[in-house]
């Protein structure tokens, strides 16, 4: 289906053509049409699938439809992370280049003093954090009594970082009589309670996951826990490595990869929760123009993450969710290049490897480096006890039996 067939105003139909949207996807597809009759929806779709434009379109259109003049926001969308608050934002900018609407992004480890001053001189939209948003409504920055449309983007992410009372307490103080748009990679019971609960008679829509793109070539390297990091460091030196981007479970774990990266001499950047938004900024261009060859990143810093000619991703930690290892590796191997995606296993990780197959439907080939002594012992001082080597048996076995149980 084309752009040109949505009954859209004449600037946004401008907007559309000049950032060269001409095919919709399929979230697209489903999800306007109802969206621009003021329906609400429930949206199952990964990240990378088009579905910015999906609740940004019919969010716009109404305004510019609506004509009202208000000092309040009347569109609200929610973000689990800064990234993400900044890029909805950003592609909600181009697509009302042409129109007087205004609209800002409101979002944590960023200085207030800016958001007060375009909160304070009004708003159509806003672009919004939980936690910073929180702190706005609480100095009376802003007044959401005038929202007639709330999106919840990337909900199970928000469910997932705690911010659920977050949320609870912002929907209390919007109208009731409003349009509520709900997306979601995965749809747990937790996020159908959520849309029960602030939706009425929302239309359905599931996007399946996005299979990893062809030019991306998977392996397994399985690995002893202790010589994880002799191996990223033999990666880095064997192949041809232009910019890698790794990924951990942890920000701790983030830090001690990075630390150790840059004592063997490697250009390394990390990004996670706790840096400062210009941090993260200065880190992304580092890595983006080269200064960096290697950029360090948790999961949940690295959502929005939008970077190309990333030729490897390397799983340093095997994700928890299967879906984030498909989210992951989706970040190398764009514009039709090739690209390399690494997962260093360890024995504890095979449930969780188990699992990402599944999803996949694949075996994913495991490869050992050449040349790589796999057989460095353990240092006497990381040697676990018998009981915790008993416990972490016990827990991996009884996780991939629940897991089997569902499938």
């Amino acid at each position: 289906m084309r752009f040109t067939e949505f009954d859209l105003s004449k600037p946004l139909q401008k907007a559309i053509s000049a950032l060269g949207y001409e095919e919709t996807t399929p979230v697209q597809t489903q999800a306007i049409p109802p969206g621009l009759q003021g329906r609400d929806i429930v949206g199952c779709a990964q990240t990378g699938t088009g579905k910015t434009l999906a609740f940004l379109l019919p969010a716009l259109e109404h305004l510019l439809r609506d004509q009202a003049q208000a000092k309040n926001p009347r569109v609200l969308i929610l973000e689990p992370t800064r990234e993400l608050a900044i890029q909805v934002a950003g592609e909600a900018q181009k697509l009302a280049a042409r129109t007087s609407l205004r609209i800002a992004a409101v979002y944590g480890g960023a200085g207030m003093r800016k958001q007060i001053n375009q909160l304070r001189r009004g708003v159509d939209v806003v672009v919004a954090t939980p936690g910073r948003l929180m702190d706005h409504m609480r100095r009376r920055n802003v007044h959401l009594k005038d929202v007639q449309i709330l999106v919840l983007d990337e909900a199970d992410r928000m469910l997932d970082m705690g911010f659920l009372p977050d949320i609870k307490r912002i929907v209390g103080h919007i109208p009731h009589q409003r349009q509520t748009m709900l997306f979601s990679a995965t749809m747990p019971p937790a996020i159908s309670a959520l849309a029960r609960h602030f939706q009425r008679n929302p239309v359905n829509i599931e996007i399946g996951l996005a299979r990893p793109p062809e030019a991306i070539q998977q392996a397994l390297y399985p690995v002893p826990k202790h010589l994880k990091m002799r191996l990223l460091l033999a990666i880095l030196e064997q192949m041809e490595v232009e910019s890698m981007l790794v990924f951990t479970r942890t920000k701790q774990e983030a830090d001690i990869v990075t630390r150790q990266l840059h004592q063997a001499g490697i250009a390394v950047a990390c990004i996670h929760g706790d840096f400062k938004q210009r941090e993260r900024i200065s880190a992304l261009e580092g890595f983006r123009s080269g200064k960096h060859r290697v950029l360090v990143a948790t999961n949940i810093a690295a959502r929005g993450l939008d970077v190309e000619g990333i030729s490897h991703v390397i799983n340093y930690d095997v994700p928890e969710h299967p879906e984030d290892y498909v989210h992951r590796i989706g970040r190398t191997a764009r514009a039709d290049a090739d690209g390399d995606a690494i997962t260093l296993v360890t024995p504890d990780d095979e449930s969780l490897i188990y699992r990402i197959e599944y999803l996949l439907d694949r075996k994913i080939e495991r490869k050992t480096l050449p040349g790589f002594d796999y057989d460095v012992p353990v240092p006497s001082w990381a040697k676990p006890s018998a009981k915790a080597l008993i416990q972490r048996v016990t827990q991996s076995q009884s996780l991939a039996d629940r897991w089997r149980s569902m499938c």
